[in-house]
């Protein structure tokens, strides 16, 4: 997904076409000044990039900080000048405010101020303090031994505090963070982070906390530590906790702060970003047909299917489901997903060996009370051999038609879910599908779909809707079970991500 960021598209983007960008001939940019005022040229090199972050940096603090009131309208060229900030950078930061619901731009280049609410900042933090516990397990297997530019980063923040300069100060802190989400090598936590601007929102609350900056700064160092050291647990709870202690020292600040509508807005972004890793509808399996469903509690969620490519013609078929509901069981669902692409696809003996070395990755990577239930199988085509691991997950049922029955079988878990232990063992199991024959997939939101007496449609309502469905299609099968699981909840709301992946082998299929 595109970093939404850019200005193209939106009025500080309609905006910065009616200023003409900059001068490709002249080497500098022009701003125009509303009602047909005097245009003003500022050379490209007058003011630098350090000079354009410290003052976006300022304009988020005071912005949040309530130097403006709600409703006062600010003149786009002013505050440039005053913050030392070219017409580009102005754009560009005050495009970011608005997505973040700090204000509104109108075609005049002038900007109106919108209450804040910290409240909302609050659970913007319970986001991020997920995603760098995350983070700091995994990256701590890289940083082992290799943290002097951490200790720079605190050093200098340390500095920026006895000079008296927030400003300085967070910049420094916003390096120290996104330096360990990238040795994380996790794309995803980066992409998370940016998607919900958490640079900005730092900015943006540094003034809040000044009583507190020293404590904030020295919650860095036994960071630093574990991570030299490389006890990813230890640093990932730490990088919890200071996540967590600075966003008690928002709430315990007096002003107002907007940011319900700015969280709602990047969480589309997120779902958006979600979407992405599942596989595209239009993916195709030799000699399979195959049909799926997804839709998440909330937003995002935590349930997983995937299908894969593999040497030899065969093809990996993955479904699963993360402890958990929200973003933080989309964190975990794309690290899932990440290990389990990077073990799959590179050559490998077995799939018990394959499914441990996933779980090892998983647990060492996820917040202590973060699992997965995971059915992974391998097939190939040419054969029409299943090889599996169920680690934990709704046993898959394939359906067999077979002289006017349909035969059922359970694709029993032989193993607990992914990330519990470390030590964890799996047993790979072959099942020999034939000519016909159809394989159901699922996860608990489907069978734990609840009615108004609060009775759960279970396995049974499953299996039994699943007898008169061997000779349907997949397509078919998925909508009748959609039809019987929204007639039993009876509109209630939907309590659990559900996700269906049914696949039929097909009858004429030369290899």
């Amino acid at each position: 997904m595109q970093n939404k960021n850019t200005i193209s598209g939106t009025k500080a983007g309609k905006a910065f076409q009616t200023l003409g960008g900059p001068s490709r001939r002249t080497g500098a940019s022009t701003m125009a000044l509303p009602n047909g005022g005097e245009r003003k040229t500022v050379p490209s090199g007058a003011r630098t990039a350090p000079q354009n972050g410290l003052g976006r940096t300022r304009l988020a603090r005071e912005l949040f900080g309530g130097r403006y009131r709600p409703g006062q309208s600010l003149q786009l060229d002013k505050i440039a000048a005053e913050y030392g900030m070219d017409d580009d950078s102005v754009l560009k930061a005050f495009d970011e405010f608005q997505r973040l619901g700090w204000v509104t731009l109108t075609g005049d280049l002038c900007v109106t101020v919108h209450s804040p609410n910290p409240k909302e900042m609050k659970e913007a933090y319970e986001v991020r303090a997920a995603l760098e516990e995350i983070a700091g397990r995994t990256a701590a297997a890289f940083l082992k031994g290799n943290t002097a530019g951490l200790l720079n980063e605190v050093g200098a923040m340390r500095a920026a505090v006895r000079d008296g300069s927030p400003d300085a100060c967070v910049e420094h802190d916003i390096n120290f963070h996104l330096a360990i989400l990238r040795a994380s090598q996790n794309d995803v936590l980066v992409r998370v982070w940016d998607t919900l601007a958490f640079d900005l929102r730092i900015r943006a609350v540094i003034g809040k906390i000044s009583s507190e900056m020293r404590e904030v700064v020295e919650s860095h160092q036994p960071i630093v530590e574990a991570l030299h050291k490389g006890r990813g647990r230890e640093a990932g709870l730490l990088l919890r906790n200071h996540v967590e202690t600075f966003s008690e020292y928002i709430k315990k600040s007096e002003s107002d702060s907007g940011f319900h509508k700015a969280l709602r807005r990047d969480l589309e972004g997120a779902k958006d970003v979600q979407q992405a890793f599942f596989p595209p509808q239009s993916l195709s399996i030799p000699c399979l047909s195959c049909e799926t469903f997804y839709k998440p509690a909330h937003d995002i969620g935590g349930d997983y299917y995937d299908f894969l490519s593999l040497q030899g013609g065969r093809w990996g078929i993955a479904i699963g489901d993360v402890s958990g509901k929200g973003i933080g069981a989309a964190l975990i669902m794309a690290s899932l997903q990440a290990s389990l692409r990077s073990q799959a696809l590179h050559p490998h003996l077995d799939l018990t060996t394959l499914i441990g070395d996933v779980n090892r990755l998983v647990h060492e990577s996820s917040p202590t009370h973060f699992f997965a239930s995971l059915f992974y199988a391998e097939y190939e085509p040419a054969t029409r051999v299943l090889k599996y691991v169920n680690a934990g997950h709704n046993p898959p049922i394939v359906l067999r038609a077979h002289d006017g029955q349909c035969a059922m079988f359970h694709l029993k878990p032989s193993g607990m879910p992914v990330g519990i232990s470390a030590d964890s063992q799996f047993t790979t199991t072959t099942f020999q599908l034939e000519i016909g024959d159809i394989l159901v997939a699922y996860t608990d939101g489907i069978t734990e779909v609840e009615n108004r007496n609060a009775e759960p449609w279970g396995q049974r309502g499953l299996e039994n809707l699943l007898r008169s469905c061997s000779r349907q299609t997949p397509q078919q099968i998925i909508k009748r079970i959609l039809d019987e699981v929204s007639t039993f909840a009876d509109r209630l709301p939907q309590r659990d991500d559900m996700t269906l992946v049914v696949m039929q082998v097909q009858d004429d299929c030369h290899v």
